[in-house]
């Protein structure tokens, strides 16, 4: 990968609550609609993270399946909570425990480029750092489908180069 990895680097903080809040910020000197249509068109979507099947816009609800993952690839109940196009999605997947897993994603344009925020929230004895590399992973994978680069393939090579600057040593 040739940006470093502390451009790319997701944070996370401690909420005044206790919760954990995952963010990361990225951009791309591409416009709004296309890095909207990245998150949100079927095919544009699957290529990088997956597929959802069911009702688009707020309050929509069918089921997410995270194709780029192993395993069952049965899908899970998910909720648009909002959608704003091109500004705003926030999505929604119920969790076992009757909590829910919620991804807020910010888009505007700076400086001539746009500008993703990715936001998530975490109960506050989570291991919000192994979600990080996870979410860090998908979007290096959505920033090459979005620039038409190399997409990250092999998932032990990733973790060993970006790993360190979650965990360090």
């Amino acid at each position: 990968m040739t940006e470093d990895v502390g451009a790319r680097r997701g944070t996370v903080m401690r909420e005044d609550d206790g919760r954990q809040r995952l963010e990361f910020r990225r951009s791309w000197p591409d416009p709004i609609e296309d890095v909207w249509a990245a998150l949100t068109e079927r095919d544009r979507l699957a290529r990088w993270i997956g597929v959802y099947e069911g009702e688009r816009g707020p309050g929509g609800t069918g089921t997410f399946d995270m194709t780029q993952e192993e395993g069952d690839h049965a899908g899970q109940p998910t909720t648009i909570v909002e959608c704003d196009p091109p500004r705003r999605l926030v999505v929604e997947w119920p969790q076992e425990d009757g909590s829910a897993m919620r991804i807020d994603l910010d888009l505007w344009q700076e400086d001539g480029r746009t500008v993703l925020r990715f936001v998530q929230f975490f109960p506050a004895d989570a291991d919000a750092v192994d979600w990080a590399i996870g979410w860090h992973w998908y979007l290096d994978r959505l920033g090459a489908e979005i620039a038409g680069g190399p997409a990250p393939t092999d998932w032990d090579a990733f973790v060993a180069e970006v790993g360190p600057a979650y965990r360090p040593a």
